[in-house]
């Protein structure tokens, strides 16, 4: 039986490793990453002392060590509802789910933990959403599914992001609540001194003038604010959501700087010993593309201390 204070996980889809330090902090062990993205895979090498294998796709189950939880942030594209006649099975070939699926399939770990964007759960009026839970259900497991904001597990970002967990097992899950205020950082507490600052991260006169211009309300210092399409100027103290394929300007500190790669990195939670070996628009695109970690340091907590309780406690008992 698995002790549950030192077991083994699979990093899907693995990024610069958010995930992986999420669960780590819980005593897992990473046997196995995967990940296409060359610039995240010289982060991810540079962290953790190892190169994710490629493109999962062409990754066959017998090449993966045998492990209890699996991990994915896996993109979303949208799924092509085949008709009847190709049956239920076929619903989600061809995207990258059907590779989780794949492997949850012949694998057969005692849980997963899946990450990807709010919008997933609305996507086609919910139709992907359920044939994803209705597919996970079907491999016999045990799924919960639940909408969770970093701004409520300490980091000043506001992210909303599905999280769907799921055991082999029966297992009771509750999502983890969020942190006391007084354990959430503010905007303050992850911002550069900007007196070392680089000139570099500093716009020119008229981006400056334009966002006050354009900003319609005051607000105290420190803030951040972003330009939505419609072209309005929304300060706030907080970030909102770091995006992989945003303009260079999307957010601004004080309308006047753009964020340094330590304060990208610290808004997603990674530690400040955490290496940056590429550019700062690879960083910019890896930061957006990553998960907030104290969010899944709070699902991996609570996922533990569930899979602790049912086979070394309420399961013995019965």
């Amino acid at each position: 039986m698995t002790d549950w204070n030192n077991f083994k996980f699979i990093d899907l889809f693995a990024g610069i490793g958010g995930i992986r330090i999420g669960f780590e902090s819980v005593g897992g062990k990473c046997v196995f990453s995967s990940e296409w993205d060359k610039d995240a895979c010289k982060t991810y090498l540079a962290n953790f002392g190892e190169t994710p294998f490629g493109d999962i796709t062409q990754i066959t189950a017998d090449q993966i060590p045998d492990f209890d939880i699996l991990l994915g942030g896996f993109p979303c594209q949208p799924f092509s509802i085949i008709g009847d006649k190709e049956g239920f099975n076929h619903e989600t070939q061809g995207t990258l789910f059907f590779e989780i699926e794949r492997i949850l399939k012949e694998k057969q770990p005692n849980a997963f933990m899946l990450e990807n964007v709010r919008n997933l759960t609305a996507h086609d009026n919910g139709k992907t959403f359920k044939v994803i839970i209705n597919h996970l259900e079907a491999l016999g497991y045990t799924v919960y599914a639940k909408v969770l904001n970093a701004l409520d597990y300490g980091v000043p970002q506001k992210r909303e992001r599905i999280i769907i967990v799921g055991f082999k097992d029966p297992i009771l899950f509750t999502f983890p609540d969020p942190v006391r205020e007084k354990e959430k950082k503010k905007l303050s507490d992850i911002l550069e001194d900007e007196n070392s600052l680089d000139p570099k991260y500093w716009v020119k006169d008229y981006i400056k003038e334009k966002r006050n211009f354009k900003m319609k309300k005051e607000i105290a210092r420190p803030f951040i604010s972003h330009e939505n399409v419609g072209g309005a100027i929304t300060p706030h103290h907080f970030s909102c959501a770091l995006r992989a394929g945003a303009s260079s300007n999307y957010i601004l500190i004080n309308n006047e700087r753009r964020p340094t790669e330590r304060e990208l990195l610290r808004l997603q939670g990674f530690p400040d010993d955490f290496k940056v070996v590429v550019s700062y628009s690879a960083i910019r695109k890896q930061t957006g593309n990553s998960v907030a970690i104290p969010v899944i340091k709070a699902v991996a907590k609570s996922m533990i201390n569930a899979l602790k309780q049912y086979y070394h406690g309420t399961k013995n008992k019965s």
